[in-house]
């Protein structure tokens, strides 16, 4: 449901460490993960989870999933997650990985058919159990929220005066958090967040802004900086977390 930006209640988030801790806990052999790797990501400033591939037979099933990182000097460390039942019908088990190649090795001894060659959910699959995203739009002065939006922007490259003049005729909206925690300061001392600005437009179609919400800047105050695409906002965080370090 979408509500006006400024008093929007958004989706409670796990922190970096919260997601960490979660992981570590339920995975039976969280012991042989590498020191190092665990001291990288007590620094983490945000955090990402994705279903990878899946497996479902008589009673058996097995899922991989990738487990992502963003550090403060702008990289990001992956862990991997396979999950499954040793016997039908009976209570998944975790275990966490640092690479995929021994994902691989340790799905190979399941005794399941093998991932497919790109190491991808089949497609048959894919429109089964992880359905695109549908948005709930609904009519709140959308129009007048994409224009508060981009005018509070402060990057130079922000969506320009045609992007604002499509948006000026946005009929609903939806705002979803896809990255990190408003409000949560890192280790560092940073605060990342990332949310999906979804609008509908007149003619059916949809646009989307992505706006970055951060506090790297001199004086540590809060900055928003609006994409036109995800991959421009994470590049965009990944920069400032980078120069922050």
């Amino acid at each position: 449901m979408s509500v006006p930006y400024e008093t929007a209640a958004y989706e409670p988030a796990e922190s970096p460490e919260e997601h960490l801790e979660r992981l570590l806990g339920r995975a039976l052999n969280s012991f042989e993960l590498p020191d190092e790797v665990i001291r990288q990501l007590d620094c983490a400033l945000a955090h990402d989870s994705s279903l990878h591939s899946a497996y479902h037979s008589a009673g058996r099933h097995r899922e991989t999933y990738r487990h992502t990182w963003l550090l403060a000097d702008g990289s990001a460390v992956t862990l991997w997650e396979l999950v499954h039942n040793p016997t039908p019908g009976g209570a998944p088990e975790s275990e966490v990985y640092v690479d995929e190649e021994e994902l691989q090795t340790a799905t190979a001894r399941l005794g399941m058919p093998p991932e497919t060659p790109e190491f991808e959910v089949p497609a048959l699959m894919r429109l089964w159990a992880i359905p695109e995203p549908r948005h709930m739009f609904a009519s709140d002065d959308s129009a007048d929220h994409a224009r508060r939006l981009l005018r509070r922007a402060e990057n130079p490259d922000r969506p320009g005066a045609e992007t604002a003049a499509l948006l000026a005729t946005a009929t609903a909206h939806e705002i979803t958090q896809a990255f990190g925690r408003p409000g949560r300061a890192g280790r560092a001392g940073l605060s990342y967040a990332l949310y999906q600005h979804a609008f509908l437009l007149p003619d059916g179609g949809e646009l989307s802004l992505w706006e970055v919400e951060h506090t790297a800047t001199p004086d540590g105050r809060h900055m928003c900086e609006v994409y036109m695409s995800e991959d421009a906002a994470r590049d965009a965080m990944e920069r400032r977390a980078a120069r922050q370090a």
